[in-house]
């Protein structure tokens, strides 16, 4: 039932000389380049696909955070009767504790505010920011500017 070892006996192979044919065992050369090879292979089509996903991931956040503020924006001018003259004062005003983040540029003060002279309800006092784009110059794989956003 249980099997003893004798002192020239190994439970698992090893990588030493084979003594019935006289042969040391191993991998060939050609057995660790065909391996290298197909690592490579499947490393140059993993790194084209990770680069895609982490691309059109900045891209979603980019679009959440942009719905965030607007939203903010419009919350804020129904409260305060009057549209923030600067992102800061939405973080002044507690609806943000910091603004976010532009994910394409990798800053929170990068967004572009659009300023408007028209009131967007008969109650509003003072025009201001109407509307916020992303400061990023590149062109997102939709294939439209991320600043018209």
């Amino acid at each position: 039932m249980f099997s003893t070892f004798t002192r020239n006996q190994t439970a698992l192979p090893s990588m030493g000389d084979d003594t019935a044919t006289g042969r040391r065992r191993g991998f060939t050369l050609l057995e660790l380049m065909i391996v290298m090879i197909i690592m490579t292979i499947l490393i140059g089509i993993a790194i084209p696909v990770f680069k895609e996903i982490y691309l059109r991931s900045k891209e979603t956040t980019l679009k959440v955070n942009l719905h965030s503020l607007r939203e903010v924006i419009d919350q804020y001018t129904a409260d305060k009767k009057k549209a923030p003259q600067a992102l800061q004062d939405l973080v002044d005003a507690g609806y943000f504790r910091e603004l976010p983040l532009d994910p394409i540029t990798g800053h929170h003060d990068s967004w572009v505010a659009d300023f408007s002279t028209t009131v967007s309800s008969p109650d509003q006092t003072d025009s201001g920011i109407s509307d916020v784009h992303s400061g990023a110059n590149g062109v997102s794989s939709e294939g439209t500017p991320y600043n018209t956003w």
